[in-house]
């Protein structure tokens, strides 16, 4: 099963339609999740009132956020 089917139940906020991890340290969890199945390192990012997990991932930078209980890359 990969990380991607997990439901992610931390708190949320919604900020410009997407919706994100309320806290850092969800958002930091969450991300050394992400690193082992993108096998890829990770940080996380203050996107208005919530935070996002970061990567630079296949030479792009991308930003994950929620979307429907589950991690989704939002740009």
């Amino acid at each position: 099963m990969t990380i991607f089917a997990v439901p992610v139940f931390d708190a949320t906020v919604i900020f410009n339609d997407k919706e994100l991890f309320k806290g850092r340290g969800a958002a930091e969890g969450w991300g050394q999740k992400l690193a082992k199945e993108i096998e890829c390192e990770t940080g996380v990012q203050k996107v208005g009132t919530g935070w996002a997990i970061s990567a630079n991932y296949e030479g792009e930078d991308c930003l994950w956020g929620i979307h429907g209980q589950r991690l989704k890359r939002i740009n």
